[in-house]
This record gives structure tokens, sequence and C-alpha cells, in this order.
């Protein structure tokens, strides 16, 4: 038996990048941030914030969704599987990484708006 199974709650890194695949699969790719907070241990020894980096790879109905909702600065949880990919680079050197492939997922909270919100607008005629 085993279990190939990551949860993961945090911010999306950058809008989602959309191809389409065989069939017109739509395909969804993004990064997400998890962040461990910053602590002073017991000894007086300060741990500072650490940030980490997820490669994020939604399918079908999931990878729709994402390209309507889902954009930089979004929280969201989620819950996939780690996928680990190999290719050769220019130089035939073998390279890897490893992706979240994405079972299901919920959006929390919509990225804060940075514009400056605009003044409501009089009537014409007035």
């Amino acid at each position: 038996m085993s279990v190939n199974k990551v949860i993961l709650l945090g911010r999306v890194g950058k809008d989602p990048d959309v191809r389409y695949v065989a069939q017109n699969q739509p395909v969804a790719s993004f990064t997400l941030a998890t962040t461990d907070r910053a602590y002073t241990n017991a000894n007086g020894v300060q741990v500072p914030e650490r940030t980490e980096w997820h490669n994020i790879v939604m399918w079908g109905k999931n990878a729709e969704v994402a390209e309507r909702y889902i954009r930089k600065g979004t929280q969201i949880y989620l819950e996939g599987r780690l996928r680990t990919r190999a290719w050769e680079d220019r130089n035939q050197v073998k390279r890897y990484t490893t992706e979240i492939y994405v079972d299901t997922f919920e959006l929390l909270a919509r990225p804060v708006a940075t514009s400056q919100p605009q003044a409501p607008q009089q009537p014409a005629g007035n």
C-alpha cells in the first residue's frame, strides 16, 4: 500500500498560464507560496520566516476554473499528488521538476486590490 497526497494552503504567486493540449484539454500551471512564520525557540534563537514555492498543475474543469477566477495573490486550499518529471536541457543535462497535480481545491480569498477605489459617478444631467 502507498499514499501520494499533498495538502497545501497558500497564495498564488502568478496568474495561471493556461494552454490547451490534445483534444482541446485545458492545462493550467502556476506557483503557490506557503510560508512558515518566524519564531523564537526556547533557547532564544530566532528562526526567520521561510517561504516555500510549489509548482501547481490543474487539468480539465479545474484548469477552466483557474483560468476564470485564480489570480496572483489569491489564497487557495488544494489537495493533490506529487509528480516528478525529467527532461534534457539544451546541453543534454538531465533536469527534474516536481509538481503538484491538483485533484480538488477551494478559493479562500481573492487578491487584495492594489488600485485606488474610484469615486462614485454622478448621474448625468444633474
